[in-house]
C-alpha cells in the first residue's frame, strides 16, 4: 500500500501544479470575466486547495523516503526535490498567501512604490515560487524517482 499510496500523491501533487498551473488557471481567467473578480478568487481557491494537497503528499512522501532509504535518504536529490517542493508550497500557502489577500483587500492603497507592498508584486513572488516548485517536480519525476 505505501509504494501505491506514493505514486498516487506524486501524480496529485506534481501532475496538480502543472495541470492547474498550464491548464487550468488559464482557461479559467480566458473564460471568465476576471473584471467582476470572480476569476481570481476561483484562482485563489483552487491555488490554495493544492496548497493542503502539496503539504499532505510532502510529508507523506519525505516520510516513505526515510522510512525506506532511513539516513541514505538525506543522501539523495529525490529527497531534498521533495524538500524544496515541500518549502515552497509552505511559502505559499502560509506566508505570501494570505499577504495577497489581504494587498488584495487594500488594493488602492497598494500601488505604491518599487517595493512597496502592492498586489502585482507579491503576485509575482508568488507566481515565480510556484513555478521554481513545478519545475522541481519535473525533476523530480523526470530522474528522481526511481522507488
Amino acid at each position: 500500500m505505501g509504494n501505491g499510496l506514493k505514486n498516487v500523491l506524486t501524480v496529485l501533487w506534481i501532475g496538480g501544479l502543472w495541470i492547474v498551473g498550464l491548464l487550468v488557471l488559464p482557461l479559467l481567467f480566458l473564460t471568465l470575466d476576471a473584471s467582476h473578480g470572480f476569476a481570481p478568487v476561483l484562482a485563489a481557491k483552487i491555488l490554495h486547495a493544492m496548497g493542503w494537497v502539496g503539504i499532505v503528499a510532502g510529508v507523506y512522501l519525505l516520510i516513505y523516503r526515510i522510512w525506506f532509504d532511513g539516513l541514505r535518504a538525506f543522501q539523495t536529490g529525490a529527497f531534498w526535490l521533495l524538500i524544496g517542493m515541500l518549502v515552497c508550497t509552505l511559502v505559499n500557502q502560509f506566508a505570501i498567501f494570505p499577504i495577497l489577500a489581504g494587498v488584495k483587500s487594500k488594493l488602492s492603497e497598494s500601488a505604491v512604490g518599487v517595493f512597496g507592498g502592492g498586489f502585482a508584486n507579491w503576485h509575482t513572488i508568488s507566481t515565480a515560487i510556484y513555478a521554481v516548485q513545478a519545475l522541481f517536480g519535473l525533476v523530480y519525476v523526470w530522474k528522481m524517482d526511481n522507488k
